[in-house]
C-alpha cells in the first residue's frame, strides 16, 4: 500500500468538514427543535442489532443494503441499520408500549452495503419522524406537512412533492388474481413504465377486460392534481378500495397547498416504491438541482406485528447531509482573538465572552499564524487594565 492509497476511502463513504460539518450540526438541532414543537420525542436506535429483529416485515430490499455480522459473545449474526423506521417500530411496539398515538424522531447516521439512485452514500446521516397508532388521514397530513416545513428549514424554495398510492395497485392486482411469478413481472414493467411490456403482461395474463384496461393505463397516469379526476374514470368500476385511496390523495392535495405554497406537487399512481412495506400514501420530495429525493415517506401499517404489537404507522426520513448542502456554508469569520497570555483578568474575560456565546480563540506561545488565518474579526485588546474587544484593524 502506497502513501496516497492511505487517504482513500470506501466507494461511497464520506467525510464532513467546517463549516459544513458544522451547518449539519445547526441543522439537526434545528430539526429536532422542530420536530419536539409538534410533539415528537427523541430516540436513539442501536448502531448494530440482532438480524433477525433488525430485518423484520422488511423485505428483501433493505436485507441487500445491510452490512452483517457475527457477534463474537452469543453467535448469532448481527447488521449494522441500514434504514431507521424499523428499528423505532421496535421500539414502539416492545420497548415503549404506549396506548394512542406516538410521535417519535430521530437523527442517526446509517449503514448501507451498497447506494442507488435513490439513497445516495453509504453513510447517510438519517433524519426523520415516525407516528404510530392512527390508522386516520389526518396522521398522513401531519407527517406530509412536518417533512415540507422541515425542507423549509433546510433552506428549501421551491419543492416538488411527488404523491402516490399503494393501496391503487394492490387492489387492481388483487381483483386480478395474478400468481407470483406474473405479479412480480408485471410489478417491474409498471416500475420502469415500460407501457408496452405492461399492455403484453396484461393481455397475456388478465381475463376481465376491465380491470385490464384499468391495469394497462395505470402506469400512464401522472401529472398534475387534475389527473385525479381522469383517475376516477379510469377507474369507475374499480374495487372500492381504490376511491378510497383517490380521495385520500385528493385531501393531501388540498392540504399541501393550503399550507405549503412553494410546493408544487405531482402524482404518480406508478410510483411503487418501498410496495414491499408501505401499505398506503407514498411521497417523495424533490428541490430543483437534486436528483434524488431530499425527503420520502409513507404509511406502513402493522410493521410492529412481528413484535407482538400491530399498529398503524406512517413517517419520513431524510438525509442531513444533503439538506445541509441546500444551503453552502463560507468560512466562519466571526470569531475574537485573544493573546498568549496568562494572566488571570485574561481568563476571565475569555471565560465570560465564551459563556455568553462568543466563539474565542486563544493564541498559544510562539504560535505564528495569526488572527485572520484563524478566521477571526475582532481581538481582545488590553486598555487600562481591562479588556476590551475590538475589531481587527
Amino acid at each position: 500500500m502506497t502513501i496516497a492509497d492511505r487517504w482513500l476511502l470506501p466507494d461511497g463513504m464520506d467525510e464532513v468538514l467546517p463549516p459544513q460539518a458544522t451547518r449539519m450540526e445547526q441543522l439537526r438541532r434545528a430539526l429536532l427543535d422542530l420536530y419536539d414543537r409538534w410533539g415528537y420525542d427523541l430516540v436513539i436506535p442501536p448502531t448494530v442489532e440482532f438480524l433477525d429483529s433488525l430485518l423484520t416485515g422488511t423485505g428483501t430490499d433493505l436485507d441487500l443494503q445491510t452490512f452483517k455480522l457475527t457477534d463474537q459473545l452469543s453467535g448469532r449474526m448481527m447488521g449494522a441499520s441500514a434504514d431507521v423506521t424499523p428499528q423505532v417500530a421496535r421500539m414502539d411496539a416492545h420497548s415503549l408500549q404506549r396506548n394512542g398515538p406516538a410521535r417519535l424522531c430521530y437523527c442517526t447516521t446509517v449503514l448501507r452495503a451498497k447506494a442507488d439512485q435513490h439513497q445516495g452514500g453509504r453513510s447517510p446521516t438519517q433524519v426523520g419522524v415516525e407516528l404510530f397508532g392512527h390508522a386516520g388521514l389526518d396522521a398522513d397530513i401531519e407527517v406530509l406537512r412536518l417533512a415540507l416545513t422541515g425542507l423549509e428549514v433546510a433552506g428549501a424554495g421551491e419543492t416538488h412533492l411527488a404523491l402516490s398510492h399503494i393501496g391503487i395497485y394492490r387492489a387492481l392486482v388483487h381483483a386480478a388474481a395474478l400468481n407470483a411469478e406474473s405479479e412480480y413481472a408485471l410489478f417491474e414493467a409498471i416500475e420502469r413504465k415500460a407501457f408496452n411490456d405492461v399492455d403484453a403482461l396484461v393481455a397475456r395474463d388478465v381475463r376481465d377486460p376491465a380491470l385490464a384496461e384499468m391495469l394497462q393505463t395505470l402506469p400512464r397516469l401522472y401529472g398534475g392534481q387534475e389527473m385525479l379526476d381522469q383517475a376516477r374514470e379510469v377507474f369507475a368500476g374499480a374495487p372500492p378500495a381504490v376511491a378510497a385511496a383517490l380521495d385520500e390523495l385528493q385531501a393531501l392535495c388540498r392540504a399541501v397547498t393550503a399550507n405549503h405554497l412553494q410546493a408544487e406537487v405531482y402524482i404518480d399512481l406508478a410510483e411503487l416504491r418501498g410496495y414491499q412495506y408501505h401499505t398506503g400514501m407514498v411521497f417523495a420530495a424533490y428541490v430543483p438541482g437534486y436528483g434524488q429525493a431530499l425527503a420520502k415517506g409513507g404509511r406502513y401499517d402493522d410493521t410492529g406485528r412481528a413484535f407482538g404489537r400491530a399498529r398503524p404507522a406512517t413517517g419520513f426520513s431524510m438525509d442531513l447531509k444533503l439538506l445541509a448542502s441546500l444551503i453552502e456554508s463560507g468560512p466562519r469569520g466571526d470569531a475574537i482573538w485573544a493573546p498568549a497570555d496568562e494572566r488571570a483578568t485574561l481568563t476571565q474575560a475569555i471565560a465570560h465572552l465564551r459563556a455568553s456565546g462568543e466563539r474565542v480563540i486563544q493564541a498559544l506561545p510562539g504560535q505564528r499564524v495569526g488572527p485572520r488565518e484563524q478566521r477571526c474579526d475582532r481581538q481582545l485588546v488590553e486598555t487600562n487594565g481591562e479588556w476590551r474587544v475590538e475589531p481587527l484593524a
